[in-house]
């Protein structure tokens, strides 16, 4: 990835990132390598696109989560550089991590230089949204916003959101555990060293397919 940007991407380039447990791989960069990334971002002038659709369901821990953005953030408006910084945009789904898929509720951050206008960002996402959408609905947005406000129900909410990766967590070594105990070829370690919900089983285009067409009772 790092090698692709490094000799294709050109300035104002957007690039479009998974916050955390990434869909579909399960594969998250390390720290080491959000901030290798970082640094290019900040160099070539690249805008770093979030998708956050799983705060919470990688470590159970939204701060930990979020790290990867805030680091970009920080890297890309808080440097010493004189480079003038291109923006940070986060695309984030409340739909999992607040069990309001049927809703369609999420949020937009933007962030933007000092020098770049809050106001005209502003007009132009209510120009995007009323020619797209008209109005949003409130009723879920209503629901996040009572969660997030109130102490006694966020702290509900965050210790759902680590009973719930916890549980991903057992379901990906219980996996691990039967195809081993079945004795299937190869290395499965990969099953828990990824993280989220999703997975790169590494499995061939032909065993897929095998997959695809046999029944299982």
């Amino acid at each position: 990835m790092m090698a692709k940007l490094e000799a294709e991407a050109e300035e104002n380039d957007v690039v479009i990132l998974h916050a955390c447990a990434h869909n579909p791989t399960g594969i998250d960069p390390t720290r080491d390598q959000w901030k290798a990334l970082a640094q290019l971002f900040q160099r070539k002038k690249l805008f770093a696109f979030f998708d956050s659709a799983y705060q919470g369901f990688a470590t159970g821990d939204v701060d930990v989560d979020a790290w990867a953005p805030r680091h970009f953030q920080k890297v890309l408006f808080q440097s010493t550089s004189s480079a003038q910084p291109q923006g940070i945009c986060i695309a984030q789904s409340f739909s999992k991590n607040f069990g309001l898929y049927g809703e369609r509720v999420g949020a937009l951050h933007l962030v933007v230089p000092a020098a770049t206008p809050l106001a005209g960002s502003l007009s132009q996402l209510s120009r995007l949204t009323r020619a797209e959408i008209s109005n949003p609905p409130s009723f879920g947005s209503k629901i996040v916003e009572m969660i997030l406000t109130q102490p006694e129900l966020r702290g509900l909410w965050e210790q759902d959101l680590k009973t719930m990766a916890t549980r991903i967590k057992r379901m990906r070594a219980l996996l691990r555990q039967e195809i081993e105990k079945k004795q299937g070829p190869g290395d499965w370690g990969h099953l828990e060293s990824q993280i989220g919900m999703f997975s790169f089983t590494g499995l061939s285009r032909e065993q897929t397919r095998a997959l695809k067409s046999r029944e299982f009772t």
